[in-house]
């Protein structure tokens, strides 16, 4: 069974959760800088920052101060525990429709 919290996301927010759980550094610019590289497109800090915040509000990220002008983000362990949940879910469908091609 999936998480509670992952439902109530949007596709940017669990895109979000996913770039902030494979980076070694998860701060603003480095998380804004891959999802403009996936998205193949500027990603303004009004969207960015406000969906950061509500993963926080959440409580599937936390947000923490490197320096004056720079937070990180890192997920909590329920951020990982949905994830890990959400990847279950969608392997479930995955398989399904390997094992059906296959046929």
């Amino acid at each position: 069974m999936w998480g509670n919290a992952m439902h109530d996301l949007t596709g940017f927010q669990r895109d979000l959760l996913y770039v902030i759980a494979g980076q070694d550094d998860p701060h603003g610019l480095a998380i804004k800088e891959e999802l403009e590289d996936y998205y193949e497109s500027e990603i303004h800090h009004g969207r960015l920052y406000p969906n950061l915040d509500a993963l926080v509000d959440k409580g599937l990220v936390e947000k923490g101060e490197l320096d004056r002008r720079t937070n990180y983000y890192a997920l909590t362990q329920r951020g990982h525990r949905e994830l890990e949940a959400r990847r279950e879910w969608e392997e479930r469908y995955l398989d399904a429709e390997a094992a059906e091609v296959s046929l």
